[in-house]
Formats: C-alpha cells, sequence, structure tokens
C-alpha cells in the first residue's frame, strides 16, 4: 500500500560544506504572495441552447493540507481514498447562472465550501448536472437553469476514479463546459447514466503482514518497448487495492425522482457510452491478468455491444496487453471506436493495416469502418488512410465526416472530407494539408453542436461548417472564425481578433453566424466576455481586476535570428518603470521543440495583447528582472536524427537570445540566468554543462539521466541500443563535472510524469556536488510534476529568486561560470 508522504516540510540540500537540512514553507513577500493567490480570472459554460451561461469561479491553489489527504498511486491512477476519486481534483467553488441575453446573474442555490466540478449540460439546456467532492464521498447535483436552483441527488456516491470523456469542448453549445465526467446524460433530458461506488462494498483489501511469496513478472522473447511510466502496480496486494476503488456499478439516475436503477454487473469500466437513439450501450471494461510495467488504459480490454438490459448484442474487440507494440505505433485491433451522432446506432472504429508499426511499408496505414444496429452480418470498410489516422469528426447533416491522417517523418497532417454511407472506393476530397507545427497555416478545428439527442457533431450551415482557430501569425496569436463551404473550398471570415486585442471565440450563437460570443483582454484589460452582432461589441460580464498593480509592467515581442538564419523570437517582460538603456539581470525561461525546418521553427507563438496572467517565474519581473519568456529553443532536423545536434543546437538558440537582449540594451551580459521545466530542466541542465553563457540556472523536475529512459523520450523514438552516444551525449547527468554554473534544483517527491523520477534530480545533486559544483537541490512534500500547493507554490518562488538574488545581483554571494563550452 503506497501513500503519499505526508510530512509538511521542505528537504534541502545545499553545497557541499552545508549539511542537509530540513525548512518550514516560505514566503517571497507580501506582494508576491498577494498576487500569487489572487483568484483566476472566471470562466463561462456555454448552454447547448445558446440561451444561458453558467460563470465558474475557482481558487487558483489547493492548500498542502488538502494534497496531504490520502492517495494511492495504482496503474497510472491516484486516488484519493476518502471520497474514491482522483486525488486533488481541479474545482470550482461557485456558479452563477447569466442570462446571455441581457447578462441578467442568478447565484445558484448552494452551501458555503463545496468542491464543485464543470458542470455538464443536459441536451435541451434546461438541466445542468455537477458533482460536489466531500471529505468522504463524490456527491451528484443537479441544478434547472432558469430559476439558478440545485438539489443533491440523495443516497448516490459516484465513483469518479476512472471517467469518459464527454460533452463539452470548445465551440458552440459546450464553451468551456466539457471534460471528463463519471455521469452522462441521456437523450431524454432527465437521466444520468452514472459510475457508481458499489453498494455494500465493505472495507478495502488490508495490506498482507506476511508476504505470500516473491513478485515475479516474466516475458517469453517477444519484444515489448515500454516507456518509463511512474505509478505502476507492484505487487498482488496493489491489483487487489486497484480492483476494489476502480471496481463501479452503473447505474441509471431519474433527476426528477431520484430513483436509481442498477444497469449491468460491478466492473472496472473504461467507457460507457449510449447509442443516439439511448437503446444500445458501446461499453469497455479492463480485467486481469494486469501487469506492472503499463498503466491501466493498455491492460487487457473486453469493448462490446449492449442492449437496454445489459445483454450482450456484439464484441467489438478483446485486447490483449498492450506489451507489443511499437515505438511510435498503435495496437492491432479495433480502436477509436464511437456512435455516429446522426445515426441512431451505428459505430464507427479505426484497424490498423499495417500491424500497428509505423516503419511498415504499405500502401494504406489505417482503414475506418462502420457497423450498425442490429449488428448482423460484418463491418462495412468506408475508408482506407494512406498514413496513421489522427482523428474523425463527424458532421450534423448528411453522413459526412472530416477525417485527418499523419505521416511522421515530414509531421504533414491532411484533411479530407469522406461518405460514411459509402465503401472504401470512394475518393475522398482533401480539404487541407500542412505540416502539423505551421501554425500560420492552420485552417481551424470544426465548431461543435449538441444535437437533440445528446450527441456531438461538427455544425453546419448548409454546405459550410465553422473553423475555429487561434490564428498565429508573425506578430502574434489573432483567433479567428470562418465560415467554410466543403464545395467550393471558400472561407468567409466572420470574425478576427483585432491587432491590439487577444479576442478568443467561445461560441457562435445563431445559425447565421452573426452573433459569438467570445472572451476579451489585453494588456491593460481583465478578462471579460462579449456578444458581438455585426459590428456592435455588447458587454456581457463585467469582472474586475483583483490586481491593477500588474497593469503597469511592461510587454513586447523581440525577434531576432539564429547565427545559422533561423528565425527565432521571446516575449520580453520589463519592470514597471523600466528605463529605456537601463542594463538588468536577466532570466530567460524556455522549452526546446524539434521541427523538421527553419521556417516552422522560427514561428512566433502566445500574444503579447494578452492580460498580464503571470506565472510565478514571471513575477521576477517585480523584483527588477528583465525576463525572456517562450524564448525559442527550436532543434531543427530530420525526426529520426534530429537529437544527433540537440547539444550544438540549444547553445546556439541560448546564445542568439542572450545577444538580442544585450542589443536592445536591456541586459547586461554577465547577469543572466536560464531555467525550465520538465524537458526544459534538462535543457538547462545541458547548457550549464556546455556553455558559458550563464551564470545561474533553475531546473524544475527534470530527467537528466537519459540511460533511465532507455526506449525514448520525448521525440526520440530509437533506442539507447540503437544509439548509445546519443543518449549519452545528450544527459547532462554524464556532463554533471562540467557544471560549475550555481545551479537550483527542484523537483516534486511525488512526481507522476513519464520518466521524469525524482531520482534524477537527486543523482544529479550528488554528481554536481561531487565534482565540485554549486548545487542546491528542494525536494518538494506531496507534490506531482506539476506543482499545486499554495505553500509549495510560495516557497518555490522564494527559493528561485533568493538563488538569482545571489547569482546574478550578487546579493548573498558570488556567482561561478562553467569552465568549458561556447560564450
Amino acid at each position: 500500500m503506497r501513500y503519499a508522504l505526508i510530512p509538511l516540510v521542505l528537504t534541502l540540500a545545499a553545497a557541499p560544506s552545508i549539511p542537509a537540512a530540513d525548512t518550514l514553507y516560505e514566503k517571497p513577500g507580501k506582494d508576491l504572495v498577494e498576487i500569487l493567490n489572487a483568484p483566476p480570472p472566471p470562466t463561462l459554460s456555454v448552454s447547448p441552447s445558446h440561451d444561458y451561461a453558467i460563470i465558474l469561479e475557482s481558487v487558483r491553489h489547493p492548500s498542502i493540507e488538502e494534497l496531504a489527504q490520502p492517495m494511492l498511486r495504482l496503474a497510472g491512477t491516484r486516488i484519493d481514498v476518502n471520497s474514491n476519486g482522483p486525488h486533488l481534483l481541479p474545482h470550482n467553488v461557485k456558479y452563477t447562472v447569466i442570462r446571455l441575453s441581457d447578462g441578467a446573474q442568478t447565484p445558484v442555490d448552494l452551501p458555503a465550501n463545496l468542491k464543485l466540478s464543470t458542470p455538464l449540460w443536459s441536451p435541451d439546456g434546461k438541466s445542468f448536472a455537477f458533482t460536489n467532492t466531500t471529505a468522504k464521498s463524490i456527491d451528484l447535483w443537479v441544478g434547472t437553469t432558469a430559476t439558478g436552483k440545485a438539489h443533491q441527488i440523495s443516497g448516490v456516491r459516484i465513483n469518479g476514479v476512472i471517467n469518459d470523456s464527454e460533452g463539452g469542448g470548445r465551440g458552440a453549445g459546450g464553451g468551456r463546459g466539457g471534460g471528463a465526467h463519471p455521469f452522462q446524460w441521456m437523450g431524454d433530458n432527465k437521466t444520468l447514466l452514472a459510475r457508481l461506488v458499489p453498494s455494500g462494498r465493505g472495507p478495502a483489501p488490508a495490506e498482507p503482514t506476511v508476504p505470500k511469496g516473491p513478485h515475479v513478472q516474466e516475458s517469453l522473447g517477444h519484444a515489448g518497448p515500454v516507456p518509463t511510466y511512474e505509478d505502476m502496480l507492484t505487487n498482488p496486494h496493489d491489483e487487489d487495492l486497484f480492483d476494489y476503488y476502480a471496481t463501479a456499478q452503473l447505474a441509471s439516475i431519474d433527476t426528477v425522482t431520484g430513483k436509481v436503477t442498477p444497469f449491468g454487473k460491478p466492473a472496472i469500466y473504461t467507457e460507457i457510452h449510449p447509442s443516439p437513439d439511448g437503446k444500445n450501450f458501446l461499453v469497455s471494461r479492463i480485467h486481469r491478468p494486469y501487469d506492472y510495467l503499463h498503466p491501466f488504459a493498455q491492460f487487457p480490454t473486453d469493448v462490446e455491444v449492449w442492449d437496454s438490459t445489459a445483454k450482450k448484442l456484439y464484441t467489438v474487440a478483446n485486447k490483449p496487453l498492450a506489451a507489443r507494440v511499437a515505438i511510435g505505433g498503435v495496437a492491432t485491433g479495433p480502436r477509436s471506436y464511437q456512435w455516429l451522432p446522426t445515426e441512431n446506432a451505428s459505430l464507427v472504429w479505426v484497424e490498423a493495416m499495417d500491424g500497428g508499426n509505423p516503419k511498415e511499408k504499405v500502401p494504406h496505414r489505417d482503414r475506418i469502418v462502420k457497423y450498425s444496429a442490429p449488428f448482423k452480418g460484418e463491418p462495412v470498410e468506408v475508408f482506407k488512410t494512406e498514413q496513421r489516422f489522427q482523428g474523425i469528426q463527424p458532421l450534423e447533416k448528411g453522413g459526412l465526416a472530416l477525417v485527418e491522417d499523419f505521416e511522421r517523418m515530414k509531421r504533414w497532417v491532411r484533411t479530407y472530407e469522406i461518405d460514411l454511407n459509402k465503401t472504401s472506393d470512394q475518393k475522398p476530397k482533401l480539404l487541407f494539408e500542412r505540416n502539423n507545427q505551421d501554425r500560420y497555416k492552420d485552417p481551424g478545428t470544426p465548431m461543435m453542436r449538441t444535437l437533440a439527442n445528446g450527441r456531438r457533431a461538427a455544425r453546419q450551415d448548409g454546405d459550410s461548417i465553422y473553423l475555429t482557430s487561434i490564428g498565429a501569425t508573425p506578430d502574434g496569436d489573432r483567433p479567428f472564425v470562418d465560415r467554410y463551404n466543403l464545395e467550393t473550398g471558400k472561407k468567409e471570415r466572420l470574425f478576427h481578433s483585432t491587432a491590439d486585442y487577444y479576442e478568443v471565440p467561445e461560441a457562435v450563437l445563431d445559425d447565421a453566424g452573426t452573433k459569438i460570443l467570445t472572451r476579451r483582454e489585453s494588456p491593460t484589460e481583465y478578462p471579460n466576455y462579449f456578444i458581438r452582432t455585426g459590428g456592435e461589441l455588447k458587454p456581457l460580464t463585467h469582472f474586475k481586476d483583483p490586481l491593477p498593480q500588474l497593469g503597469s509592467i511592461q510587454k513586447k515581442l523581440v525577434k531576432y535570428t539564429r547565427e545559422d538564419g533561423v528565425p527565432l523570437s521571446f516575449t520580453l517582460y520589463l519592470p514597471p518603470n523600466y528605463k529605456e538603456g537601463t542594463k538588468l539581470p536577466t532570466f530567460v525561461w524556455a522549452y526546446p521543440y524539434e521541427y523538421n525546418d527553419a521556417d516552422t521553427a522560427g514561428q512566433v507563438t502566445g500574444s503579447t495583447k494578452r492580460f498580464p496572467e503571470l506565472s510565478p517565474h514571471l513575477l521576477m519581473v517585480l523584483r527588477g528582472y528583465a525576463v525572456l519568456e517562450n524564448a525559442g529553443m527550436p532543434v531543427i532536423g530530420d525526426p529520426e536524427t534530429v537529437n544527433n545536434t540537440y547539444l550544438e543546437q540549444i547553445v546556439m538558440d541560448a546564445k542568439a537570445a542572450i545577444d538580442a537582449a544585450v542589443k536592445l540594451g536591456v541586459t547586461d551580459r554577465e547577469k543572466v540566468g536560464v531555467g525550465g521545466h520538465s524537458y526544459g530542466a534538462f535543457m538547462t541542465a545541458n547548457l550549464l554543462a556546455h556553455s558559458n553563457l550563464f551564470h545561474a540556472g533553475i531546473a524544475e523536475s527534470g530527467a537528466y539521466n537519459r540511460t533511465l529512459t532507455p526506449f525514448g523520450f520525448q521525440s526520440e523514438q530509437r533506442t539507447l541500443w540503437q544509439v548509445p552516444d546519443v543518449y549519452l551525449k545528450m544527459s547532462p547527468f554524464m556532463s554533471a563535472d562540467k557544471i560549475k554554473t550555481p545551479i537550483l534544483l527542484v523537483h516534486g517527491e511525488a512526481d507522476d510524469n513519464t520518466g521524469t523520477f525524482p531520482i534524477n534530480s537527486e543523482r544529479l545533486y550528488a554528481a554536481v556536488r561531487g565534482n565540485g559544483g554549486t548545487v542546491r537541490l528542494v525536494f518538494l512534500p506531496l507534490e506531482a510534476h506539476g506543482y499545486a500547493a499554495r505553500e509549495t507554490i510560495e516557497t518555490v518562488l522564494n527559493e528561485e529568486l533568493t538563488w538569482l538574488d545571489k547569482y546574478l545581483k550578487g546579493v548573498g554571494g558570488e556567482g561561478t561560470t562553467s569552465g568549458g563550452g561556447q560564450r
């Protein structure tokens, strides 16, 4: 039995002459604490009927006490043993219903101190369902839109360990109200299909005090490369615990009468989807034998179609353990199965035609098949993709769908229009194609509509669909909505964010596409929602900025080129009242990405027109630092060999960024630090080992020894045994003797990310220390890969500011620089 660590202390290790010590959580100053803990901007969830929305208010950071609740780490999940749901599930604290026609608001009538999920709308938008997580359970609630009244369904205890991703999503009818839920609406607008904790379950299995025997794993000679997952099962008791907490009883719940009717037998359900006519159910269940190297999503799975009495009508797939999937490949057999939203009971799914191996040379990699009730005869093949299937989006009329395939070497994505009522000899219409990293040519994704049956499809207006995109441009993101004619290929721009604002389309509210709900902000204007009707802009919400002092921070986009001609950029943040020509200590925050070519590598990301919703590392600007946010760190080359020149390229990237900032007159070249999280931390350690560019480094939750991820990492698909020189050369652990620049290592003790085991920071600390480097290690109790607790966030910012003050500003000590590499 493996619970999360409980102590509320921070373990610190410092320079060789300073022993390890425990310390209390610390704060970076009252002004920064106020900013860190200010509530995030409220968001909207729009009803399918487009007449109402719900304003969702949340808290920015939970407390360390919330993180310290008992947790089990099993089969790739983190389970809150008290609530029988996900550990530390993000939540809202307040709902307010807002009428879109006039902005009238009605607070949802709820008790205080609730932890509310994102609401899930009924198909007609007249009701919404949500959960409240308590200290002992996950309770089910239902609200009435018109009145704001809500009530708990008594006697219902939700099992939230494994959820379906149903409904919601950005676009018409969904707003931002989607996500994973342990329940879903049926098409009658009053019935919910939910996962419940089985009644009379009894206590959790007790851990044996005496082992029954050794724990054994075995492989019979078949290659089975597996990423370095965390939180896996480790013994038979773990298996029993996973069964206990993940097993759910399906039930239909009448939200009017509160009647609960069990459906089927208790099992570990990974998917349960009613057909659009409500007469059939697509059910996916995992079962033993389990495995200690894979997460639950790869366990043996039965996928079946049931009728309304839970009788099996058809077996879609009996999937074995996904232990022989090629690196970068897919499992054989049916996958990506779903009901067609516009037909009563028709399934579509995808099957590999290349054995799931991306290196096989075949004319077609995947095929799409269709199978309809009453599920007699054979499934019909409707389309074959030349490259790997990447997605299908049914349209709401005419049996049409958009299908994407992806060629991994060129990173080339294509979008076709196909007819799901035809067979595979049909000639598809190619709509779009591009490098999937070419943000400037992104045509957008279809906006969605919730149909009367509760299913979602791409909304249509005659022969046209609506496409929305962040609208990347060389001057930053400018979101848009286009009406795209499928017959003619012509586009009509219905909305385009102006150059002075960052305005995101949330929903198209009318059939003509003339009324659009947007979320609008600028560097000095707090995010709020507006309704655009033609040229008229009408404010819907009037949220107030809780931190007006951030409006004086200066921000601008800076473009420059790498020494080999690759165009790059960063967003420069400067302190309030900065005087031009003043040289400042500078902090570079970055993350490396792989690209095929210089054109896509050099594209601008993000927008300088957004309100300064500052992350902790950006708050350094309020302590007199210039911050180079999102500094371009591309690694360019063939996808299979791009990492052969990883080190050389990130050093070129870093040098170009510093040169550009120095040229602006902003940066003191002798006072530059670098930092990053995860792969950005890996980059940071490598830059300190292989260049003299920096005088301090901050590395959060990185992986520093690539021999610990021998079956690939990031986009690297070659194994350690195929290219040992690449793995060793890229591992900063192997060059720890060269890291003489002071480096601060931060890591969550409960890291859950694939490959970034906490031992990475522990061993790099020991290696740098043992070779005479200046290093400090901060282990964060209870924290995962992304840090959550208020106390943790405050302490990490304080640690990082203290580190930079000492080694860049010289407050408390002098910094040193590495002895080798480029300068």
